[in-house]
């Protein structure tokens, strides 16, 4: 089912939005350009709090070489958001099912921040809807070594306390109406930008109206109970395909060079891009991001998966 209008040649025009149905409820996503059989498609997915939308100065800049696709993941953007436990498991196995119900055949997964992290999961428990990945500022827990677990004993005591007030219906309640005010998305897209210009009016809306959405309050809450996931490194043990990670250098939310020297000790078979961007490098600097990916994908060996 198809609702919304179809873009045309400008970055700024409207994608087209389709409607797949998976567990009985609504999942938005979006296709642009059309099959390759010599190159995977490519299935972009956002982060937390953000939506296909995020993506369309990538979608646009690589249609025309690609099949790119883009997911909402549920909770997010215009897919549903019932009342139910989100996790990296819960994304983990939607995007498993989009790949092998929908595009068909193993794509390349490109996540930013927690799209990231549920992209190492499907590659790393569901080899054969991953032809490979590409990983921008991703999120996701590394092994903690002893000296480190000990150093961080008293952070984590603090944190389960912070999260044991925050998990109270009220706490949690007000703490979403803070965040989801346009002035509070502002000043916070403000911390994770290098360059201001690229925060627009127009992509504080996209991240604000999915938030006022009916259930919006009860996924926030819910994310804040989910149980740690797999560690990345034990994701990484598990994969075996090729990963490209582009790194916004000045994200104010994660150390890019010692998560990058943590990448490259537990996975040999990479590339990786040091980009003059924040947290969002895909959405900040998307020439820079779509020429390295676009010749990342036309220069990698994938391996002949079979369709689904």
């Amino acid at each position: 089912m198809t609702v919304g209008v179809s873009d045309n040649t400008s970055a700024d025009a409207p994608l087209t939005n389709n409607t797949w149905y998976w567990r009985e409820q609504a999942v938005n996503y979006v296709k642009e350009g059309g099959p390759h059989p010599d190159r995977p498609p490519l299935l972009l997915i956002h982060g937390f709090g953000a939506s296909t939308d995020h993506w369309r100065k990538n979608i646009v800049g690589l249609r025309s070489e690609f099949e790119v696709w883009a997911i909402d993941m549920m909770g997010f953007g215009r897919s549903a958001k019932p009342n139910w436990e989100y996790s990296g498991a819960l994304w983990q196995a939607q995007i498993h099912d989009f790949v092998t119900e929908v595009i068909g055949r193993p794509a390349v997964l490109a996540g930013n921040s927690l799209g990231g992290y549920a992209a190492l999961c499907v590659a790393a428990n569901h080899p054969e809807s991953a032809a490979g990945v590409v990983l921008l500022n991703s999120a996701g827990p590394f092994a903690e070594t002893n000296d480190e677990a000990q150093e961080g004993s008293f952070r984590s005591a603090v944190t389960k306390a912070v999260q044991g007030v925050m998990l109270q219906p009220l706490p949690s309640w007000m703490l979403f109406q803070y965040v989801r005010q346009r002035s509070t998305i502002r000043r916070t897209l403000e911390q994770v930008y290098v360059d201001k210009s690229a925060i627009t009016e127009r992509l504080i809306d996209e991240i604000s109206r999915p938030a006022n959405d009916p259930g919006a309050v009860q996924v926030f809450a819910s994310v804040f109970k989910a149980p740690r996931g797999e560690t990345v490194s034990s994701l990484l043990a598990k994969m075996n395909c090729p990963l490209l990670l582009l790194w916004g250098e000045y994200d104010p939310w994660m150390n890019s060079r010692l998560r990058s020297a943590q990448f490259r000790q537990h996975y040999t078979h990479l590339k990786e891009h040091f980009l003059h961007a924040g947290h969002c490098p895909h959405d900040e600097v998307p020439d820079q991001v779509n020429a390295l990916m676009r010749d990342w994908l036309l220069n990698t060996e994938f391996a002949q998966l079979p369709s689904h």
